[in-house]
């Protein structure tokens, strides 16, 4: 399978006397998508928070592609390409598509922004990705949540991403909605993005990742491909059923 491109080693994070993270190792590859589950407590939440920079491990170490870590600023995770798809996307509502795509980035000459070049740029930019926004010069507050998604996902694109984490992508999504998600997320792993999946929907896991990471209570206790292994082993992975039997049959 190769290198990973992106590897945690051991990291721990505690918070007063509650243990977040204890010695994580993941590995996530180029062109796969990568599901991470667990319960409420699992530590999911923590491991994000640190690859996207915004919390800083005890212990413990980061690979990026080349690079290594002891821990990212949200500047440096950006920069090396990590970029988290949160649900509430900090888009700007009242400016259009083109101008949330090149946010921070603008076309300008002489001072004045290149409109024209803009919207030709990002109806560009979506049609590769395979985001149906018919008009680039709508503002983003008119927009479905899976064409908000798809902006955010596409302004990351144009910002040099190439790991994207997807925070329960289609929570409160109604059905097409979440099916052009979830083609979104695909057509990225096609593409040879890196793609990690924190979900609880486990048919929707089943049916898009390579592969599945479990946690709980600050561990992986598992790493597996999808194909070779069933929803309710997970789940009992999840539940720690699967642990409680084990050390009953011992």
């Amino acid at each position: 399978m190769g290198e990973a491109y992106v590897k945690t080693i051991e990291l721990h994070k505690e918070f007063g006397h509650v243990k977040a993270l204890r010695g994580v190792s993941v590995s996530a590859y180029e062109g796969e998508i990568l599901a991470i589950v667990g319960d409420n407590g699992a530590g999911k939440s923590t491991l994000i928070k640190i690859l996207s920079g915004v919390l800083r491990p005890d212990q413990g170490l980061i690979r990026v592609g080349e690079k290594e870590f002891t821990g990212l600023t949200t500047r440096e995770a950006i920069e090396a390409g990590v970029s988290t798809v949160y649900q509430d996307l900090a888009l700007g509502n009242t400016m259009d598509v083109a101008s949330n795509l090149f946010l921070g980035n603008e076309k300008t000459r002489f001072g004045f922004l290149k409109k024209k070049e803009m919207y030709r740029e990002a109806e560009k930019l979506l049609i590769d990705l395979g985001i149906k926004i018919p008009d680039v010069t709508v503002p983003v507050g008119n927009l479905s949540g899976g064409q908000r998604q798809g902006v955010a996902v596409a302004r990351l694109v144009n910002r040099g991403g190439k790991v994207f984490i997807f925070d329960e992508p289609t929570a409160a999504m109604g059905l097409n909605e979440t099916n052009a998600v979830l083609k979104l997320i695909r057509k990225l792993a096609s593409d040879g993005y890196v793609v990690i999946v924190i979900s609880h929907n486990m048919p929707q896991v089943f049916d898009i990742s390579d592969r599945i990471c479990v946690m709980r209570q600050g561990k992986v206790i598992g790493q597996m491909k999808t194909c070779d292994t069933t929803m309710d082993e997970v789940v009992s992975m999840i539940t720690g059923a699967k642990g409680m039997k084990e050390q009953v049959e011992d």
